[in-house]
């Protein structure tokens, strides 16, 4: 429990300061006051609250995931056609493949090159979420995910709609364009507002469908892990590791689609949708909150600019390979 508390007043600070500056958003804010608070107050890094922390940054994280699915429907998936499913899935590839071909360029290996890849490629805070609950990534590599997340989506707000503009684009052009190249749902919303009503429309529906990536990529990521954990050498006496196949698919997925089958359904009422919205982002930070404080600025010290680097390098590649794949498939 006094880790908890420590937690959960953490985060109701940081999602009020999330919806005052919505483009840097309320689990961004919690990391950064977690990490400071672990840095400023001794007191909360005593032992006593280590069992609080895990308990946030491990069940918190799942149960966000599940909850920010009731924001998914399934009609809208279908709506947007086929016509833009070509442009999702080759940014996607772009985002993934150039996380792998980059990182090794740069030596941003492990977690951090996988958290990095899967937000540019999928929904940003949402994805590296879910990744991590997968993967059980370290707490430096979500930081510095989520540092380099943050950058380029307030890059994307301020310079997408002058240069959509500037290109001439429709508004469902330039609606797949950000919803497919720009990382968080906040972000997207306020650039493709900001270019028009309609624009917006178009980049909300495209990034609710690309939120559903999470599915198929956090099962790779699962059975990745798995099969690395199984290479590793049996101690004396045991046999090596299996590879868990009750795991396949992680409690936390199962979750979020049955979350978004219900709203398809119609059992989840369009009333709820912003109180549910609310509920995912408080359950995200308070999970950021719990491993910003358990982090060590020692730890982020280590890696230097080339995870930002990286990023900047991912998110270049997604908004230019969008905009040519809708010029291939003759939607730009």
């Amino acid at each position: 429990m006094p880790g908890l508390v420590v937690v959960l007043v953490l985060a109701a600070g940081a999602v009020l300061l999330g919806r005052v500056v919505p483009v840097v958003g309320g689990p961004v804010f919690g990391i950064v006051l977690g990490v400071l608070a672990g840095v400023l107050v001794p007191a909360f890094r005593a032992e006593r609250n280590r069992a609080g922390y895990d308990f946030a940054s491990k069940n918190l994280l799942q149960l966000s995931i599940v909850v920010l699915g009731t924001g998914l429907s399934l009609q809208q998936v279908v709506r947007v056609g086929g016509g833009s499913l070509p442009v999702m899935l080759g940014t996607l590839g772009v985002a993934l493949g150039g996380a792998w071909l980059f990182g090794r360029l740069l030596g941003v290996r492990g977690d951090t090159q996988t958290l990095i890849g899967v937000g540019t490629a999928i929904c940003g805070a949402s994805a590296i979420a879910a990744a991590t609950a997968a993967i059980g990534a370290k707490r430096s590599s979500v930081a510095y995910a989520l540092a380099t997340i943050f950058t380029f989506n307030v890059v994307a707000v301020l310079a997408f709609p002058p240069i959509g503009h500037l290109l001439g684009l429709g508004p469902e052009a330039f609606g797949l364009w950000a919803g497919t190249a720009i990382n968080d749902t906040s972000s997207v919303v306020a650039a493709g507002y900001a270019y028009s009503s309609s624009a917006g429309d178009q980049a909300l529906v495209v990034k609710l469908t690309r939120s559903l990536m999470l599915v198929p990529i956090v099962i790779g990521l699962v059975i990745l892990k798995s099969r690395h954990d199984a290479r590793k050498p049996a101690t004396a006496g045991q046999s090596g590791p299996r590879l868990p196949w009750r795991r396949m698919v992680p409690l936390f997925l199962v979750g979020f689609i049955a979350a978004a089958g219900l709203r398809s359904a119609g059992f989840v009422p369009t009333a709820w949708q912003s109180g549910l919205a609310l509920t995912g982002t408080c359950l995200i930070t308070a999970a950021l909150v719990a491993i910003g404080l358990s982090l060590r600025p020692s730890e982020l010290r280590q890696a230097g600019l080339r995870p930002l680097l990286l990023g900047a390098i991912l998110w270049i590649s997604v908004a230019l390979s969008s905009l040519g794949l809708q010029l291939l498939t003759g939607t730009l």
